[in-house]
């Protein structure tokens, strides 16, 4: 997701979209180990960076995590 698009919701949802994520990163990584496919480090790569922006702008706002 683009910062800009994130800026749009709220708190809340953003640590909710952050649960999810965190879970799907989880998901991803299991698959790696398994079938060891190396396509879906990328995916794993733009989750990360995604919980990162949420995390930020969580901290800008100062919400608790």
């Amino acid at each position: 997701m683009k910062i800009k698009e994130l800026r749009s919701i709220s708190s809340e949802a953003l640590t909710s979209k952050l649960s999810e994520l965190r879970l799907d990163a989880a998901i991803e990584r299991r698959k790696i180990a398994t079938t060891g496919v190396a396509s879906k480090k990328v995916k794993i790569r733009e989750i990360r960076r995604t919980i990162a922006k949420i995390l930020t702008l969580l901290n800008e706002r100062g919400a608790k995590v």
